[in-house]
């Protein structure tokens, strides 16, 4: 007995293949969708947790500008105070200073000189004198510049030829000059005499 099949049966197997075709695509779009929505919450979950890291960091950095705010009014409370013990420091040592001023200015005067006015500003000296030559004006010069701690800065600001009537018969030239000093204080004149004998004795060994 011979079958034989009526039936369209390829347009069956195209349906049957579409079918699974649409049921895989639909698998495929279900599995993406799944897989999708765990990645977004795994980013989620990772976002969430860095922006709880960054408000504590933030937190934490407003604590620390608070304290550094603090530690910097503490350093500066701590640096006028300092200013304030070395102001009275330097009252208190230079009520000393017209003692060493007139002590070293008649150490340092070289012979033929004499001052004749003297003005003090703060730390600046202006002396007024006369001196025999100019090379003894270069002499004090050199003896205030090198000879004590207690001047520094000698400056010559002007220098004039003059004459002096000893009698009526003897004239002599002179030289009136002009110099300006700074007068250093107790503290830092210390300082000067310590580095002083500190060289001294480098050069002596």
């Amino acid at each position: 007995m011979i079958l034989i099949n009526l039936l369209p049966h390829r347009e069956v197997a195209r349906k049957l293949r579409r079918d699974q075709f649409n049921v895989t695509l639909a698998g495929s779009v279900v599995l993406g969708c799944l897989i999708g929505g765990l990645v977004f919450l795994w980013y989620q979950s990772q976002i969430t947790g860095q922006q709880d890291r960054n408000q504590l960091l933030q937190s934490e950095i407003r604590q620390f500008d608070a304290q550094i705010k603090d530690i910097a009014g503490l350093e500066g409370e701590i640096a006028a105070l300092r200013a304030r013990q070395q102001a009275v420091e330097d009252l208190q040592a230079d009520r000393n200073l017209p003692v060493h001023l007139l002590t070293e200015l008649v150490k340092q005067l070289p012979d033929g000189t004499y001052i004749a006015s003297m003005r003090q500003e703060n730390q600046s000296v202006t002396l007024q004198g006369v001196a025999q030559s100019n090379e003894r004006v270069s002499e004090l010069l050199r003896n205030l510049a090198n000879n004590t701690p207690w001047f520094s800065k000698p400056e010559l600001v002007e220098i004039v030829a003059g004459s002096v009537s000893l009698t009526t018969r003897d004239v002599r030239r002179v030289a009136n000059f002009t110099i300006r000093v700074t007068l250093v204080r107790a503290s830092e004149a210390e300082k000067n005499k310590a580095a002083t004998v500190v060289s001294g004795s480098t050069v002596k060994q």
